[in-house]
């Protein structure tokens, strides 16, 4: 025999002694399990569940209790006289069948015996619960009866001792609790006739009307009151008010009261029938309707109430604002038209004015108008507080613009002086200047010179004639202003250049002497002559003579123009001292 089939043997023996230590293991699991369910059946008659069967027998019992009893009872019986035996006999099938080894087929019945012992053990159990109930029933129905019974005593007693606070749901009150009485008859009847469940059943609905009963008590109390008692007398305050105000020469024109006041007590005698009928969520709704629009009507009395006062105290107050604002308004008119006579007023015052003092007089008339709607008792003291307030604010406005106005037109008379000052100051300027380039005697004068000269004196001119106008624009003036004094600065540093230049062309000129045999330098001479003593051309003469001797001399230039300015400043230092 060879290895490998000693081998195959030694496996197939391993796996019998496997199988076969597994079929013991497993016959004696199911042995284990047929003894506990037997243990089990041998519980499921419960000597309790006899004894109370017994006991109801003897009770009489009828109607649903009866049913459910019997019911209960047969089910139980059931179990006891069929699916008991059922079990014992399988659980010998299954014990025989298990000591044959024939371990799937026990396996089988034992859970079919499992099932069969789970199912009779629930219904035994719940016979018992049902058993136990009945038994029950009567001695908690005759406790439940008793304290419902004494609930309903005293919910009676207080609605009969206080029948004044029901009056309008009294009649339905005294329906439901005849109802409730008659039903602790009917327990009464139900349980003599043995019918305990029944008589659960209506003890629970005694115990849901007599608790609703307690719960609404307090809300019908108050919908009463407020039905009866509050409602019509804040009603009847508010007509005696609102007709009282009519009287002050009040208006009221956000709600028609007196109608109001009609279809609300029309609102009170729904709600009261509601009431009788004891439909309490439509009478919360009703009320709660009417509450609120009562507190509107308290609101909308009280709002002119408060409104008056302000109205009384302001009344003159706002008439002499207004009278004020009249007069100042037409006299800024008329300034502002005086002033037009002698000046263009070029932001549109003299319109602004005409308007504002527009919107014055409309505000006046609007005023009167307010006023006497108030004596003749048709004004709203509400809206006429609220138009007035606005009335003052746009006047306070009206006022502030009128005032800056006054403020810039009153500066016109100032600038005109100014610009009559300025006048002078340029024309002195000019002379100055021209005068000092005379004083010089130079050979002539540049024509750029010449005509700035003659732009800024025609300029001048032109503006002084300006000035001299009946009507007259400040403001184009002004910008015209600005224009001279920017020219004569420009004349002003021309007139400079030429007096430096020519002073700076003789001394280069002279400086230049010593270098005559030098063929540049008189060539240089003879054309800055040129253009110094014919041409006028200063600046250009010097350009000519410096460049030259530069190249002759470097530096040289440089150092006569810088003795030429520190020279001039000294001197022009000693002249402002």
């Amino acid at each position: 025999m060879s290895s490998a089939q000693s081998i195959i043997i030694i496996l197939i023996i391993v796996l019998i002694i496997a199988l076969v230590a597994a079929a013991v293991i497993i016959n004696k699991y199911f042995n284990h399990q047929i003894a506990q369910i037997d243990q089990a059946s041998e519980q499921i008659n419960d000597i309790t569940a006899k004894e109370n069967i017994s006991r109801l027998e003897k009770m009489g019992l009828a109607g649903k209790s009866l049913a459910t009893f019997e019911e209960s009872k047969s089910a139980y019986q059931e179990v006891e006289t069929k699916q008991i035996g059922e079990l014992q006999h399988l659980l010998e099938q299954a014990a025989e069948t298990n000591a044959k080894y024939n371990l799937l087929k026990a396996r089988r019945i034992i859970k079919q015996a499992e099932e069969l012992a789970q199912s009779a053990q629930e219904t035994v159990d719940k016979s018992k619960t049902t058993f136990n109930e009945l038994l029950e029933s009567n001695r908690d129905n005759k406790i439940q009866y008793a304290s419902l019974l004494k609930d309903y005593q005293q919910q009676r007693k207080q609605i009969l001792a206080n029948s004044f606070n029901y009056e309008q749901s009294l009649t339905q009150l005294e329906n439901d609790l005849a109802l409730i009485e008659g039903q602790f008859d009917t327990v009464k009847n139900l349980s003599a006739q043995g019918d305990h469940v029944e008589a659960k059943r209506v003890l629970d609905e005694i115990k849901e009307k007599i608790t609703s009963l307690k719960k609404s008590l307090p809300d019908i109390q108050k919908y009463e009151q407020d039905l009866r008692t509050i409602f019509g007398e804040q009603l009847d305050e508010i007509t005696h008010t609102y007709k009282k105000m009519l009287k002050d020469k009040y208006r009221i024109e956000e709600v028609d009261v007196l109608e109001t006041i009609k279809q609300l007590r029309e609102k009170i005698e729904e709600s009261r029938a509601d009431l009788s009928k004891l439909e309490l969520d439509k009478v919360k709704k009703i009320n709660d309707a009417i509450n609120e629009r009562i507190d509107g009507l308290y609101d909308i009395l009280t709002k002119e109430f408060k409104a008056r006062p302000f109205v009384d105290k302001n009344q003159d107050k706002i008439l002499k604002v207004l009278s004020h604002m009249s007069t100042n308004s037409a006299k800024l008119v008329a300034k502002l038209e005086h002033i037009d006579e002698s000046y263009e007023l070029n932001h549109g015052e003299l319109q602004e004015a005409k308007e504002l003092e527009s919107r014055v007089n409309h505000l006046n008339v609007d005023f009167g108008s307010d006023c006497q709607k108030l004596a003749d008792g048709k004004g709203v003291y509400s809206d006429t507080e609220s138009k007035w307030l606005a009335m003052l604010q746009e006047l306070e406005q009206i006022d502030n613009r009128q005032k800056k106005i006054s403020k810039d037109v009153d500066g016109l008379f100032d600038a005109e002086e100014i610009a009559n000052d300025s006048i002078d100051h340029f024309k002195q300027d000019v002379s100055l200047i021209y005068r000092r380039v005379e004083r010089r005697q130079l050979p002539g004068k540049p024509e750029s010179f010449v005509q700035m000269y003659t732009l800024v004196v025609n300029e001048i001119s032109k503006t002084s004639e300006e000035l001299n106008q009946v009507r007259i624009n400040l403001e184009k003036i002004s910008q015209e202003l600005i224009q001279i004094q920017e020219d004569i600065d420009r004349l002003q540093k021309e007139a400079d250049e030429i007096l430096s230049s020519a002073d700076l062309v003789e001394l280069t000129m002279q400086y230049s002497n010593k270098y005559l045999n030098n063929a540049e330098i008189k060539r240089a001479r003879k054309q800055a002559y040129d253009l110094y003593q014919n041409k006028f051309e200063y600046k250009e003469a010097l350009d000519t003579i410096a460049t030259a001797l530069e190249k002759v001399e470097p530096g040289s230039y440089q150092r006569i123009e810088k003795e030429y300015y520190d020279e001039k400043k000294k001197n022009d230092e000693d002249t402002n001292n």
